[in-house]
């Protein structure tokens, strides 16, 4: 099965990618939204719940600044220059999970005083409620759309014998796989040592 740059993100130097571009935002989002409940039921604009609503506001909205500026630099653009997209099923995966990020930083902006300066509590309560709906909205269109096989719309993935020069693998897992995939032509091609045994008898 081929996969979605979005999909392969997630799936090599494992548990690391997971934890850093899923677990973590999906945490702090998740507590976000769930203290947002919370004083949007009781009004309670004080105590511990308050408090753990802004620092997750802030700290997920700041995180999603270095996580989206990791994936223009290292997929968005050279996948771009190389066209080495895998159909527009990648695209969307790819693009709407950046989008997801914007309006958490917009919260974070806000919890520091940046933006909407003159709403009040309940204002920017709404704000954040409106924030929150929108990156789950398009968190969920890039889960699905990564989980998709491009393959649905023609993609056809590289020859292996053909894999070591692409360039859409390296913002994945750029340690290590170049090599690998050096030894596997030299393999290939009848020049590691276990085959030049082979013809000295």
């Amino acid at each position: 099965m081929n996969m979605t740059h979005y999909m392969e993100l997630l799936a090599v130097n494992q548990p690391w990618n997971l934890i850093i571009f899923m677990a973590i935002p999906i945490i702090l989002a998740e507590t976000l939204a769930i203290t947002e409940l919370y004083l949007l039921f009781t009004r309670k604009f004080d105590g511990a719940v308050y408090y753990l609503n802004r620092f997750s506001g802030i700290a997920v909205g700041v995180y999603f600044v270095g996580i989206i500026y990791y994936i223009v630099t290292n997929a968005i653009i050279p996948v771009t220059q190389a066209g080495e997209w895998r159909t527009v099923i990648d695209v969307i995966a790819v693009s709407t999970y950046v989008i997801a990020g914007l309006p958490l930083i917009w919260i974070a902006l806000q919890e520091l005083g940046l933006v909407n300066r003159t709403l009040d509590q309940m204002g920017k309560l709404k704000i954040h409620a409106i924030c929150v709906a929108l990156f789950l909205v398009f968190g969920h269109i890039a889960m699905i759309a990564g989980m998709l096989d491009p393959s649905i719309l023609g993609y056809k993935g590289a020859n292996p014998h053909q894999m070591g020069g692409n360039s859409d693998h390296e913002f994945c897992h750029p340690d290590g796989h170049g090599d690998m995939m050096k030894q596997h032509q030299k393999m290939i091609d009848g020049q590691m040592p276990m085959n030049n045994k082979g013809h000295n008898h």
